[in-house]
């Protein structure tokens, strides 16, 4: 027998959903779980818009399982607490990122490395230990083990920063795990989107040197006037890429398009890192002796543990680091998605859910 998403659980949610791989949303009644006792059940009031919000609903990636309610960037005030819940209070504004869940006893999970464990739940469009499917922020509500809840600084905007609940941890974590987190080391940020911004202010934060490569000289006034880099590079002009030749300690790459490795990795001092957070479609080329002849590193990184996720919001708090936004109501979303495919934000779509989502 089929069970619907509106009676799976006996709580009544709503959403928008996509439920082909037109990825075409639209409203979904559906269902989340009565509260736990280590639950917390929160209002959503914002959610940030992630690419990867796009490739999962038109199904690029071979895995979405249909309907299908996207978004890992959420904020809300919290509305219900289990019994056995310690660290979250009913007003409370929280956050939710990636993962609602994991096994909590693997080396991955004890190392505080959560987004690493292979029994890791997605925050929608994965099965949760009890086989149902997990629902996104596009929604009115949600519900969470605490584990897995954020507590939200008291002077961090909700709406500009709940893209950092993927954004800002994607690009906080490599920093500090590669040691590129340290005044005066010298930084390149690949690309100049919903990743690359936020790069390059939580880099300037750390005070590294910043250097901004981008397909777009457009986007030199912005990088420089803007976000404070103290450099832009067009990556297409083969004199300054051969003028940026050994100069950097380590480089974020945020591309998800197909581009040229061997030029960033010239761009690297001996020992320098390249650290890719983007994810192209087509395979890496790299000649063996571009790594060999210095020793450098090709690395990849994807956002970061729960606890690496509070470091870094609290540190955005403290720094003043937000998302540049747009805030649209939810009858928006697929028209912000056509805008996002073509790279027509600057530089996050946020959904003003709790002043937009209409219960059908």
């Amino acid at each position: 027998m089929v069970i619907l998403p509106e009676s799976e659980h006996p709580i009544k949610a709503y959403g928008y959903a996509a439920r082909d791989p037109s990825g075409s949303l639209s409203p979904l009644t559906f269902s989340r779980r009565a509260t736990g006792e280590k639950d917390v059940r929160f209002k959503v009031l914002y959610c940030g818009i992630c690419h990867s919000d796009l490739h999962f609903v038109k199904n690029e990636w071979g895995v979405t399982k249909y309907p299908v309610t996207p978004g890992h960037e959420i904020v809300g005030v919290v509305t219900e607490v289990g019994s056995k819940v310690e660290k979250f209070k009913i007003g409370d504004k929280v956050g939710v990122g990636c993962m609602v869940g994991s096994c909590r006893s693997c080396r991955s999970c004890d190392s505080n490395y959560e987004q690493d464990c292979s029994k890791q739940i997605g925050t929608y469009g994965f099965p949760n230990f009890d086989g149902t499917q997990t629902y996104g922020g596009y929604s009115d509500h949600m519900v969470s083990d605490e584990h897995f809840v954020l507590r939200w600084p008291e002077n961090l905007p909700l709406d500009s920063g709940a893209p950092l609940l993927c954004a800002g941890i994607t690009t906080y974590s490599p920093l500090r795990y590669f040691g590129l987190d340290k005044p005066g080391i010298k930084v390149g940020v690949v690309g100049l989107g919903g990743l690359g911004h936020v790069a390059v202010k939580m880099a300037k934060a750390f005070g590294a040197e910043v250097t901004v490569f981008s397909t777009t000289p457009a986007k030199e006034q912005e990088a420089i006037e803007g976000l404070k880099a103290d450099h832009f590079i067009n990556s297409k002009d083969v004199q300054k890429m051969q003028a940026a030749r050994g100069t950097l300690d380590g480089i974020i790459d945020t591309v998800s398009g197909n581009h040229p490795i061997a030029p960033l990795l010239n761009a690297l001092t001996p020992r320098g890192k390249l650290v890719l957070v983007g994810a192209p479609e087509k395979p890496l080329e790299i000649a063996a002796f571009s790594l060999i002849m210095g020793r450098k590193t090709v690395a990849g990184s994807n956002i970061g543990g729960i606890k690496e996720t509070q470091e870094m919001l609290d540190f955005a708090a403290e720094h003043g680091i937000t998302a540049d936004i747009e805030v649209i109501p939810i009858d928006y979303v697929n028209t912000a998605m056509e805008r996002l495919l073509k790279s027509d934000v600057r530089y996050r779509f946020v959904i003003d859910v709790a002043n937009s989502i209409k219960a059908e």
